[in-house]
């Protein structure tokens, strides 16, 4: 079996198109799906099912990911050794995390990397949903939990904390409330229920039992936007929120705590270019680690 043959699978298995494979591979996509079928013939089994749209892995599919996958993180940890792969910070490196983090925190800082190492390229992809790292949607996610499954690498980056928010304008219009069941007379903002992609987003049943949100928004950043429009009170991220002086924090012994955490599939643990950038996230939180709490 053709080494190169398994790693062509792999970037199909993970993206779900031969389309999208080949340019991720830089391969012409005719030449990646003959590869892959080279494989199968070698392996005497069907890896793919290929639709118009797509492709599918079979029970044999799923079962040969798992062992390319280890293949791959013992050839990469070989060349590593050896000295064959990445001495330089080069290539691209994409980091998913959650909108809060990405855009207030991530977005303002993370051209000084690209500034300091001209040839490595940094995909940032802050959007409130998970990443999948097995299938390489991201090779760095900022998770709000420790994932408990998979071949991951986790390290935890910082507790922070959010709390609830209005804007001077809607509070000189509506009032200021003083208790948690005031609440109840003000106009709220809140997650779309159905588009929370984790438990830790539900951060308005720890201060209410019903919130009932009129407005509803399914990212950090847009709840923040509305909040500052005088829409209503809504839970913000103290971080994020501090940095708007038009808002003004409310019940200030209402205050709830989340963590953020590093993630990256155990394969790319030997990646240069990967390693520095979880370097460099981790050491930006550390520097500045009071704006979080």
């Amino acid at each position: 079996m053709n080494w190169d043959d398994a790693r062509m699978f792999l970037a199909v298995a993970r993206t779900g198109q031969i389309l999208a494979a080949s340019r991720r591979l830089g391969v012409n996509h005719a030449t990646l799906s003959r590869r892959v079928s080279a494989l199968e013939e070698a392996l005497k089994t069907r890896l793919l099912i290929r639709r118009t749209n797509g492709c599918d892995l079979t029970a044999e599919g799923e079962a040969f990911l798992r062992a390319a996958e280890r293949m791959e993180t013992e050839m990469l940890a070989m060349q590593a050794s050896i000295g064959r792969i990445d001495t330089a910070v080069a290539g691209t490196v994409r980091v998913g995390a959650p909108d809060g983090f990405g855009v207030s925190f991530l977005a303002p800082r993370l051209g000084r990397l690209t500034a300091r190492h001209p040839e490595l390229k940094i995909q940032l992809v802050p959007v409130p949903r998970s990443f999948s790292l097995s299938q390489r949607e991201a090779d760095i996610a900022i998770t709000l939990e420790r994932p408990e499954q998979g071949r991951l690498v986790s390290s935890k980056l910082t507790d922070y904390t959010l709390g609830l928010y209005a804007s001077r304008d809607y509070l000189a219009e509506n009032g200021t409330p003083e208790t948690v069941e005031d609440l109840k007379t003000h106009r709220r903002i809140g997650y779309v229920e159905d588009l929370i992609f984790t438990a830790s987003l539900n951060f308005t049943g720890e201060i209410m039992r019903s919130w009932d949100a009129g407005f509803e928004i399914s990212s950090a950043t847009g709840q923040t936007e509305a909040v500052r429009s005088g829409a209503g009170v809504g839970t913000l991220h103290d971080y994020i929120a501090r940095q708007h002086p038009e808002l003004v924090r409310l019940l200030p012994e209402t205050s709830i705590r989340r963590a953020y955490w590093t993630t990256w599939h155990e394969s790319a643990r030997d990646l240069t270019r990967v390693r520095t950038v979880a370097e460099f996230v981790q050491e930006l939180v550390r520097k500045e680690h009071g704006i979080f709490l």
